[in-house]
């Protein structure tokens, strides 16, 4: 069941959407060549005690950390540890906080010191097939018409969408309907309309679009060991436009769009 949120609600989604952007700049800036990942977490869970909230991963279906860190060709869920990152790496940060019983989600990929051509561009093409999905979050709008417009920008880049794996609805529960796939035909899936809020998260392979998952029961991978990038927002459909609830405090939706254009 797909659930809409008032007004009241979205600010309170919001709040802890500007937390989590608080924390993942705090995350970022520890980002380089010889911090391991297990650093990365610690830093991550610290940050949202701090500020009152909790780590909305930590220990969800069994997941042992706070933030999901995935190096190079993992995908997704990759589980912090002792891996140290190098120069010309690239690390996806992906986490979750609760505050005040709503959840807000949000991810990055960045580059550990300098990266090759191909990677800053698979960096760059995800954010923008991010930013082609939240502009699709409108009222009368489909699911399908998002989906679409994240495929068009990835694959345009000679890049491919993971299929496996989808953004979702958030709000009271981490995971919510509706599933958000990043490929297939515009015009399908549910309609949008005012109060729903979505996890937009774009996953793009430099490779082709297949994924497997590694013994240790999370973390996946690009099936042909090309580089993977994540990008996340969290977004409230709304009739002034599509309101993204996880950016920091004071930037708005054309700010960052003129950032990442």
């Amino acid at each position: 069941m797909i659930v809409t949120k008032t007004r009241r609600e979205l600010e309170r989604m919001r709040r802890a959407g500007s937390l989590l952007a608080e924390v993942l700049a705090e995350v970022v800036a520890r980002v380089e060549p010889g911090v391991t990942t297990a650093r990365l977490d610690k830093v991550c869970e610290t940050a949202i005690l701090k500020r009152g909230a909790r780590p909305s991963f930590k220990g969800y279906r069994g997941f042992p950390a706070s933030l999901c860190a995935s190096v190079n060709e993992e995908v997704v869920h990759g589980i912090p540890g002792p891996r140290r990152l190098k120069e010309g790496d690239i690390v996806s940060l992906d986490f979750g906080v609760c505050l005040d019983g709503y959840h807000a989600d949000a991810a990055v990929t960045v580059a550990v010191g300098e990266v090759d051509e191909e990677a800053r561009r698979l960096l760059e093409t995800t954010e923008r097939a991010l930013a082609a999905g939240v502009m699709e979050c409108l009222p009368g709008k489909r699911v399908g018409d998002i989906s679409h417009a994240i495929q068009v920008v990835a694959e345009a880049a000679g890049f491919s969408p993971v299929r496996e794996y989808v953004g979702h609805g958030i709000g009271r529960e981490l995971h919510e309907d509706p599933p958000v796939p990043n490929y297939g035909p515009p015009g399908r899936g549910p309609v949008l309309v005012e109060g729903m809020t979505l996890a937009l998260e774009p996953m793009v392979n430099a490779g082709g679009p297949e994924t497997r998952v590694l013994g240790d029961g999370w973390t996946v991978v690009s099936s042909d060991g090309s580089l993977s990038a994540h990008f996340e927002h969290t977004v409230a459909v709304t009739s002034d436009g599509p309101w993204v609830l996880t950016l920091p405090e004071g930037e708005g939706l054309e700010d960052w769009l003129k950032r990442v254009a």
